[in-house]
C-alpha cells in the first residue's frame, strides 16, 4: 500500500445518526410545553382579572345602594321629624272645632257679638288648617265614605237601612295624615246592616 492512497471514508455511526433528531424534539417538546404554561398562566390571569374586575363592581353596587339608603334615611327623618309637634297642633285644632260647634246656630242669630266671635274662630281654624295642610298635614273627615282601617278607627257601628254597611256615618273625632302617613285615625261611627226581622208570630191555640 503506498501513502498516496487516499484512506477509506468512515460511515457515521447509527448512534451519532439518532443523536440530532432527539435534540431537537426535546427543544421542541420543551418549546411547547412553555407556551402551554403561558397559555395556562395568561388564562389563569385573566380569569382573576375578571373577578376583580367583578368584586370591584359588586363593592361600587354596594356602596351605591349603602349611599341611597342612607340618603332615604334622611330624608325619612326631615319629613317625620314633626310628627310629635304636629300631632300636638292638630289638638288645638279639635278645641277650635269644639268652641265652634258649642256656639250653636241660635245662639249666634240672638246675639252679634257671639256671631262675630265664631266668625273670628271660624277664620282662625281655617287659616291654622290651611298652615297644616302646606306642611303635609292633611286632615281626614271621612263622612259618606267607605271605612278605611288605614285611616279610621270605628269606635262603634249602628245599623242603617239608609247606608251600605261599612259607610262612616259620624266623626267623632277627625284623622290627621302627615306626608301621607297616618299622624290619627279618624274616630268614627260606622253602619252595618239591620238585623233580620223576626218572623211573625202564628197563633195556633185555635
Amino acid at each position: 500500500m503506498t501513502s498516496s492512497e487516499n484512506p477509506p471514508t468512515q460511515e457515521p455511526t447509527p448512534a451519532a445518526n439518532d443523536a440530532a433528531p432527539t435534540a431537537e424534539a426535546s427543544l421542541v417538546e420543551t418549546a411547547i410545553a412553555r407556551a402551554v404554561a403561558a397559555e395556562a398562566r395568561i388564562a389563569e390571569l385573566e380569569a382573576e382579572q375578571t373577578k376583580l374586575k367583578d368584586q370591584a363592581l359588586r363593592a361600587l353596587a354596594e356602596a351605591e345602594n349603602t349611599r341611597r339608603r342612607a340618603q332615604r334615611e334622611i330624608e325619612e327623618r326631615e319629613r317625620f321629624a314633626l310628627t310629635g309637634f304636629a300631632r300636638e297642633l292638630t289638638s288645638v285644632v279639635d278645641n277650635l272645632r269644639r268652641a265652634l260647634e258649642t256656639l250653636t246656630p241660635d245662639a249666634r242669630a240672638a246675639d252679634g257679638k257671639f256671631d262675630q266671635f265664631a266668625q273670628g274662630i271660624e277664620l282662625t281654624e281655617r287659616e291654622f288648617l290651611a298652615i297644616l295642610d302646606r306642611n303635609g298635614i292633611k286632615r281626614v273627615v271621612p263622612t259618606g265614605l267607605a271605612f278605611d282601617h288605614n285611616l279610621h278607627q270605628a269606635i262603634a257601628q249602628i245599623e242603617s237601612p239608609d247606608a251600605a254597611p261599612g259607610t262612616v256615618l259620624q266623626v267623632v273625632q277627625a284623622g290627621y295624615t302627615l306626608q301621607g302617613r297616618i299622624l290619627r285615625p279618624a274616630m268614627v261611627v260606622v253602619a252595618k246592616a239591620p238585623s233580620a226581622s223576626p218572623p211573625p208570630s202564628v197563633d195556633t191555640s185555635a
